[in-house]
């Protein structure tokens, strides 16, 4: 980080196992609304809920390549370099400290995977932390729990009240849908059928395709 950049930083963490064209999306689409200076994309150490079946040096050369031609994309370590379960509230404390108390961070998710913010780890701290952006698709939404649903009726926001303030805002990203998932695309992999095959290139970049095919990962 630059000292005279101070735009609003989103966070993009998950497996990554490996990272594919939807995560992407989700990056540059959250960059071009809510006008972040930067993402970074944290790879998990040791996922809690899920282990991820390829190794974190792996995990993260795929990264450096799927975002290897936007330069405000950046591959963050903390997460692979800290031991034990990797909880994206701690995360967000250890970057809040370091980026201060006025500079605003944005916590980037998938609507799937916000229909399940209530089983994190002290998951009503991270608003504290953190803006959360959401992306979802117009034609499809995610059912809520009750303690979720209230949750985001009290912090819901638009893309504007991000700059204005470090965090406490629940926004909406619209994302250009993308059909794909980690788990699809390692099933993919494994599948000795040629239509599997032909379907993995349009989900992966280039050189993450050749770079789990040259360490024979997910095979």
């Amino acid at each position: 980080m630059t000292p005279d950049d101070r735009g609003p930083i989103g966070l993009l963490g998950g497996s990554f196992d490996p990272i594919h064209v939807g995560h992407v999306r989700l990056a540059s689409d959250a960059m071009q609304q809510l006008g972040l200076a930067r993402v970074l994309f944290v790879p998990a150490g040791l996922a809690w809920q899920k282990g991820p079946a390829a190794d974190g040096a792996h995990r993260a050369r795929m990264i450096e390549l799927a975002i290897a031609d936007e330069p405000r994309f950046v591959l963050d370590r903390r997460e692979l370099a800290r031991p034990g379960p990797s909880f994206t509230v701690d995360t967000l404390r250890q970057l809040r400290q370091e980026v201060g108390s006025d500079r605003p961070l944005v916590l980037l998710i998938g609507a799937d995977q916000f229909a399940r913010l209530d089983t994190w780890h002290r998951w009503e701290e991270l608003i504290e932390l953190a803006h959360v952006a959401v992306a979802g698709r117009p034609d499809h939404t995610e059912p809520l729990g009750p303690a979720l649903a209230a949750w985001r009726a009290q912090h819901l926001g638009s893309a504007a009240d991000v700059a204005l303030r470090p965090a406490g805002v629940q926004v909406p990203i619209a994302m250009r849908p993308v059909d794909c998932s980690s788990t699809q695309i390692r099933a993919l992999l494994r599948s000795a059928s040629p239509q599997a095959a032909s379907t993995v290139p349009g989900l992966l970049a280039p050189g993450v395709l050749a770079y789990i095919r040259q360490h024979r990962l997910y095979s």
